[in-house]
């Protein structure tokens, strides 16, 4: 039988490795240390790989955006779309493409994009804000309206209640573009709320009221900015405007006058203001005038409306009927003799029937004979403030 020695090496059998049992941890360790330094070099190189791909990513999307802003759609587009290769899933890229394609108007393309991003981030404003501006060029009234109140309480980067109050006025604008006035006025009324004494921002909001026809709101808005720019010529114009549209024609005239000594060359300012003195001269029923005054300006009128009535024998324009012109010159003719000072001293109900009759007369006139003169203009604003009261 052989003698074993401790001091020879013991093959190991299973492992099969010519090892002393005292060296097999070192193997061990030197094993696991190589594959731990092998794991950290593949994740850097993973970390490097991934990090030029997304400089990259960024450099093309910094060009991108360079040439967005400039307008350069096209250059923009193809600046997005190689940023995408290197990230393809990245949300502000995909917008940015969006918003390029629709600048070359590539609706279609941009509004699959847009789809997609809003139903990732519905709340999301700009998102909201282009779908609500390619349903409204596709006339999708109610999406478009839809999408437009979503990004006026959506998430907005910056100054968030900028970008809120920007978008309802686009909508306010796009409601009047489509002759939706009730729904104009209700989103211009929200909106002043919320503006403060923002002279440049009362004025903004004052137009629009004009252009929805509340002349109301209108007047308030223009007064506010005038109260902080006394002498701003485009809150004096618009203030007179609307106070006209009131019927409240001795405040426009105030207002107007105003107007005209800011910029004399305001012929819109200059027009309204000849419209306005010559209403407060004609009318006979305006307060604080003399009874004399009153009868002379019941004969000026019923003049004015005879003569119309004789210019208007044969009809202007396409389209025009002369029913009950006749029976109208009739009725003129009759009362003729009875209009004078002393007959309507002497009948106090006789200024009114007059007036009744000129009224009548300007507006069948103005139906059917054209555009009336400055005068007939005059009277017909006064019939619309007489009826008003």
């Amino acid at each position: 039988m052989v003698e074993l020695h401790e001091d020879i090496p013991i093959t190991d059998r299973r492992l099969g490795f010519g090892l002393s049992i005292k060296q097999q941890p070192v193997m061990l360790a030197l094993v696991a240390a190589l594959g731990a330094l092998f794991f950290l070099a593949v994740a850097g190189l993973s970390r490097a790989y991934h990090e030029q791909r997304e400089a990259l990513g960024e450099r093309w999307f910094s060009r991108g955006v360079a040439d967005l802003n400039g307008k350069r759609y096209d250059s923009a587009m193809t600046e997005f779309r190689s940023a995408l290769l290197y990230s393809r899933d990245n949300f502000d890229y995909q917008l940015n493409l969006a918003e390029a394609l629709i600048g070359l108007n590539r609706t279609g393309e941009a509004y699959s994009y847009l789809v997609n991003l809003w139903e990732e981030q519905p709340e999301n404003g700009v998102v909201n804000l282009e779908l609500a501006r390619i349903a409204a060029q596709r006339t999708q009234t109610e999406q478009a309206q839809r999408y437009y109140h979503n990004a006026i309480y959506a998430v907005w980067p910056g100054n968030q209640e900028e970008k809120r109050r920007e978008t309802r006025l686009e909508l306010i604008e796009y409601l009047l573009s489509i002759n939706v006035r009730a729904q104009a006025q209700a989103e211009l009324i929200a909106l002043q709320e919320n503006l403060g004494d923002d002279p440049a921002q009362q004025r903004r909001v004052g137009e629009l009221f004009l252009q929805a026809h509340d002349y109301e709101h209108a007047l308030a808005a223009y007064r506010l900015s005038l109260k902080v720019e006394r002498h701003n010529e485009a809150a004096l114009a618009g203030a007179g405007r609307a106070a006209m549209e009131l019927g409240q024609y001795p405040l426009a005239e105030r207002y107007l006058q105003a107007a005209v000594a800011e910029n004399p060359n305001d012929a819109q300012s200059a027009e309204r203001l000849k419209t306005t003195q010559l209403v407060l001269r004609m009318d006979p029923f305006r307060h604080g005038i003399s009874a004399d005054e009153r009868d002379r300006a019941v004969m000026e009128a019923f003049a004015t409306a005879g003569q119309r009535l004789s210019s208007c024998a044969t009809p202007k324009g396409p389209n025009v009927t002369t029913t009950g012109q006749p029976n109208l010159a009739d009725s003129w003719a009759k009362m003729k003799p009875t209009v004078s000072q002393q007959e309507l001293r002497r009948n106090p109900d006789l200024a009114e029937q007059a007036m009744d009759l000129v009224f009548e007369i300007e507006r069948q006139t103005s139906a059917n004979c054209g555009t009336p003169g400055e005068a007939d203009q005059a009277l017909l604003l006064i019939s619309q403030s007489h009826e008003g009261n």
